[in-house]
């Protein structure tokens, strides 16, 4: 069971769209700064390649900047 912690930089403007972006997704969990435009993604997949599709489809978001793991941890 892969869970990840990344910080996700949303493009100029696109805070608000971009927790939205990642709130619909499965297997997401997004927790936004008070006073800064950065959010905390948290990611718990069944799988590995559940995983790898997860992060590639968060990776083409158009609302996403840079998405910067933080922690990481697979069995």
């Amino acid at each position: 069971m892969p869970i990840f912690s990344f910080l996700a930089y949303p493009e100029n403007s696109m805070k608000d769209q971009l927790i939205k972006d990642l709130s619909v997704m499965q297997y997401c969990e997004v927790k936004p700064s008070d006073n800064k435009d950065v959010l905390i993604l948290l990611t718990d997949t069944p799988d590995e390649e559940t995983n790898k599709d997860l992060i590639n489809n968060i990776k083409d978001l158009a609302s996403l900047q840079s998405l910067s793991m933080t922690f990481g941890h697979t069995d």
